[in-house]
């Protein structure tokens, strides 16, 4: 298994057939792909195959004065779910946006991937709310980079 910063080309088909399955391909197209500070992370399998992604970009967190980044449209294909693909991806976006200067990131992440979230040292902030088409979310903030 390799991670690596890409294009958002390269991650695109999987964004778009994991997190907005049978949508318009318009609905996977994030505003912040276009940012020259954005980056997107592959994770791959032996065979050079993406099994997951990310996309990272600079975004202040509300009440928060440390250097913060954002990330969403993390996904694993189906066939690699819980095989480490998108801790994976994850850890290489935290050590990557460390290197950019964040002191925090954050997300809002499904409530279905609490106990992921937690696992890497993210804390549930604020009330759970809905994020349309994708259901109840958390905000999940860490300071744990690297």
């Amino acid at each position: 298994m390799r991670t690596a910063v890409v294009p958002v080309e390269e991650i695109f088909a999987l964004r778009w057939a994991v997190l907005r399955t049978g949508m318009p391909r318009e609905a996977a197209v994030y505003p912040e792909d276009a940012r020259a500070d954005t980056f997107h992370i592959a994770a791959y399998d032996d065979a050079g195959a993406i099994q997951a992604c990310v996309t990272f970009f600079p975004d202040p967190l509300p009440g928060e004065a440390a250097l913060a980044y954002r990330f969403r449209g993390m996904g694993s294909s189906v066939e690699a779910r819980g095989a480490g693909y998108g801790a994976a991806a994850l850890r290489a976006g935290l050590r990557e946006a460390a290197a950019r200067g964040a002191q925090v990131v954050w997300c809002n992440g499904r409530t279905s991937a609490k106990g992921f979230y937690e696992h890497f040292g993210f804390t549930a902030t604020g009330a759970e709310f809905q994020l349309e088409p994708s259901g109840p979310h958390f905000v999940f903030v860490t300071k744990e980079l690297g």
